[in-house]
């Protein structure tokens, strides 16, 4: 995450340009923050996340992550509306909930949960934190404020979660500290959240003693590294009094033995096998099955043919892909594996093939239209891509994928105004308002634009041109 630290360190510090790009909602925190404002001041957070390369851009653990929480979100009594679910590419057990709803889980969370119903426990509690608006209730006491100022100091204590390390003396300000007293939360909120979360476990199906053991193991493991507690414990501080609570809880619950989920493990091997170098993840993988140290054999070789794609060993890849399939295991996550591992060894028409009966297996699953739309782009069908891009983005019309592929899409097939257009929305989401300013000026100037498309071009125009305005005043006035 070193680019993220160097960034928002300078927020902090509000030295650097890029704390220029941090637009400004036109009010101050003294005058209270509604559900409205706390939804702009995340998606301004997430602008700038969303560039970082510790943002994982992987549709596969994104669905599977979402599926959870939404499944939390609908026991909660609440809509996938106000919600967003991401992952970052960080190995530390931690998850964190943000303005606005959303919800952010580490790897290294939903590598050491040892069941689904643990990673689903925490997640609860972070969905607790939102549905209670427990970041809104303690910002709002921040009354000399701007909103651009909070969002700032907020991504930089988010990456100093992850890297205690970081400079002290760039965040060791009186604002930084207040706005570090509002996300480390006080101990009634934890509680709360904490009971909360447990009715969201309870009631979405989940055994509700994962939520006990992960956070059991967590305290042992806060006794023998004493100085080294995990992340999340960081900022979640953890009590003898609270563990008790959850104790008590699960012992009154009805008992469910619940079995994991296929998709579960395929995931924790999936973001196992991303972390750091592939060659130490094949070595992580052979030693697995070698001892036979695993929950189940599929998804391990699963992680393991996933480690030879991503080191390019395509033949032992396939082979290891094959070994799967003979264990009976299927899902879409083997098959866009597959396709991947054919593509990469130029085989496009086998790799199309595969995606298309897993298209229609999976129900048009987005993390499968993704790996389709890439399939039919290396092969030259663009027009095909921008018809299931189309259906993407009214789906997911905040994910910078799509538009990126929207564009490349429009690029190969000469339509230069609609390519400008798909490629300022990526910028846009990036938090780069610039670019996506002069990506829009290029789709006018392009000459094959029809007087809706530029009346469109036009109107998002002037609104990210009155967006960038107040982003300017807001510099000033800091």
């Amino acid at each position: 995450m070193k680019r993220l630290f160097s960034f928002v360190l300078a927020v902090a510090l509000v030295t650097s340009s890029s704390a220029q790009n941090l637009p400004d909602l036109g009010e101050s925190a003294q005058a209270g923050f509604s559900t409205q404002n706390e939804r702009k001041l995340g998606e301004m957070i997430m602008r700038e996340l969303r560039r970082d390369p510790a943002f994982l851009d992987d549709p596969e653990a994104q669905s599977y992550v979402e599926s959870v929480g939404y499944k939390l979100v609908a026991a909660a009594g609440g809509t996938r509306q106000g919600f967003d679910f991401f992952v970052i590419r960080d190995p530390s057990i931690n998850a964190f909930a943000m303005p606005g709803g959303f919800v952010g889980v580490h790897a290294g969370l939903v590598m050491a949960s040892q069941s689904e119903a643990e990673m689903a426990s925490v997640l609860g509690h972070e969905i607790a934190h939102v549905t209670q608006r427990h970041i809104a209730r303690q910002l709002d006491k921040q009354s000399q404020m701007q909103m651009a100022a909070i969002a700032g100091l907020i991504i930089a204590l988010l990456a100093a979660r992850s890297n205690p390390d970081v400079t002290s003396a760039a965040i060791a300000t009186t604002q930084a500290g207040a706005i570090q007293a509002a996300l480390n939360y006080s101990r009634d909120l934890e509680r709360e959240a904490d009971r909360l979360g447990f009715q969201y476990l309870d009631a979405a199906g989940y055994d509700v003693n994962g939520m006990v053991g992960f956070f059991e193991r967590l305290q042992r493991a806060t006794r023998l590294q004493e100085y080294n507690a995990p992340a999340y414990l960081r900022t979640h501080p953890l009590t003898t009094e609270r563990i008790a609570d959850m104790q008590n809880r699960a012992a009154g619950a009805r008992y469910r033995q619940q079995a994991d989920s296929l998709e579960f493990h395929l995931v924790r091997a999936k973001l196992r096998a991303l972390q750091g170098n592939p060659r130490e993840a094949i070595a992580t993988f052979e030693n697995q099955l070698k001892e036979k140290r695993f929950v189940a054999e599929g998804p391990s070789r699963y992680g393991l043919a996933y480690s030879l794609y991503r080191a390019r060993e395509l033949v032992r890849a396939e082979s290891e892909l094959a070994a799967v399939r003979k264990l009976a295991v299927t899902h879409s996550m083997i098959e866009t594996l597959d396709a991947a591992i054919k593509l990469a060894n130029q085989n496009v028409d086998g790799a199309i093939a595969i995606l298309e009966r897993a298209m229609k297996e999976s129900g048009g699953r987005y993390s499968v239209a993704y790996s389709y739309v890439e399939a039919l782009q290396v092969g030259g069908r663009h027009k095909e891509a921008l018809g299931f891009l189309e259906d993407l983005i009214k789906q997911r019309p905040r994910d910078a994928r799509s538009h990126g592929m929207q564009a490349k899409s429009y690029a190969a097939i000469g339509r230069r105004a609609l390519q400008h257009r798909s490629q300022s929305e990526v910028y846009y989401l990036q938090g780069a308002l610039p670019a996506a300013i002069e990506q829009l000026q290029l789709a006018q100037s392009a000459g094959d634009g029809d007087f809706y498309l530029l009346s469109s071009v036009d109107s998002r125009l002037r609104a990210l041109k009155a967006e960038y305005t107040e982003e300017r005043k807001q510099q000033r006035r800091n």
